[in-house]
């Protein structure tokens, strides 16, 4: 995405200068929350076998560096999400660092009882997890072909789901699929997206994650999705989850239209096993290396942010596990230029 002096994402270039004054006015107390997505969103699609122990690896790593909200993995079917089968072991096995939440996916009532069955048997303090996250979308086309249903009977077996993990004491994040496009039907009704929106809330979610899945949305698309939902659901309830495309620049726009949770994936990883097309994730880096300077804070548990230095290490050490490089633009510019000064110092020291 970046590289010295730009912001690049599929051809479409944001100045720094150009964030700056976009957020120009943005109060220096505003802080900006990272949900890392990457252990969960960004290995699920992967084709080979990633080993449990890289899993939990990862996790640590991204604790470490500072990140405070990680989804570590899904409680769902092996038969539709291999990399997701071993979740009960990747959770029980990482570490769990104050002030870090470690938040799974749960798609159904089964998911959740597998949840609650895995928390009686290991009993830790701090548990595994003390947070689900739910899903569905706003068009029927892409519920039936991820769920095997339309979009309201996905929100009535949702429903007892939020109930029963609330009446337990966990917290509830919700997350609607294919906010502004659909690789089924194209362009997305945002008054759908409001109402998707909104029964979530309804149900208890403490946060609503919009989703851009097949990463197609522009800036001008976003604003005015986020306008439509913003009529019934507080911005301060919203999270915005962007892929390729247009990703940095949208995650801009949403920041500027009172969005303050951001999903993103170290190293840009990632990709919608439903959603034909549908490239990796927003890279972490890439978010926090374009919100450097902008006014606002991002939170974190590292000296009080996410250190962008050890998010680049990241990014290409779990890349190099899957056999690729990083995909984040900022990782990678960043990593060139620390590359080209050991090879200064080395030729240097030679003299």
């Amino acid at each position: 995405m970046l590289f010295s002096h730009s912001l690049l994402r599929s051809g479409v270039q944001v100045s720094r200068s150009s964030i700056r004054r976009t957020l120009a006015t943005a109060p220096a107390k505003d802080t900006i929350n990272i949900v890392e997505v990457g252990p969960r969103d960004g290995l699920q699609n992967e084709k080979g076998v990633i080993p449990n122990d890289v899993k939990v690896e990862l996790i640590n790593r991204l604790a470490r560096a500072g990140a405070q909200i990680i989804e570590t993995g899904s409680f769902v079917s092996p038969k539709w999400v291999p990399q997701m089968a071993g979740t009960a072991e990747v959770i029980s096995k990482m570490e769990r660092l104050p002030g870090v939440r470690y938040p799974v996916l749960v798609p159904n009532q089964r998911g959740l009882d597998n949840l609650f069955a895995l928390l009686d048997e290991t009993k830790f303090t701090p548990p595994v997890t003390d947070e689900i996250s739910i899903f569905t979308a706003a068009t029927d086309a892409f519920t039936r072909a991820n769920l095997n249903m339309t979009i309201s009977e996905s929100l009535q077996r949702l429903e007892p789901v939020a109930r029963a993990a609330l009446d337990q004491g966990l917290r509830v994040r919700g997350y609607v699929s294919v906010v502004i496009a659909c690789p089924y039907t194209g362009l997305v009704d945002f008054g759908r997206v409001r109402e998707v929106t909104k029964a979530l809330r309804d149900m208890g979610c403490y946060e609503v994650s919009l989703g851009d899945t097949v990463g197609q949305g522009t800036p001008n698309q976003v604003a005015e999705m986020l306008e439509e939902v913003k009529k019934d659901v507080p911005v301060e309830l919203l999270a915005f989850h962007d892929t390729y495309g247009t990703a940095v620049a949208n995650v801009i726009t949403a920041i500027s239209h009172g969005i303050r949770t951001i999903d993103s994936s170290v190293g840009g990883l990632g990709g919608c096993p439903y959603s034909p097309g549908a490239t990796g994730n927003v890279a972490t880096e890439d978010v926090l290396y374009a919100l450097k300077d902008s006014g606002y804070k991002i939170a974190g548990t590292k000296n009080g942010t996410i250190d962008l230095d050890e998010m680049v290490e990241i990014g290409w050490w779990i890349s190099e596990k899957l056999g690729r490089e990083s995909v984040s633009r900022a990782g990678r510019a960043i990593r060139a230029r620390r590359l080209r000064e050991e090879r200064e110092r080395d030729a240097k020291a030679k003299l």
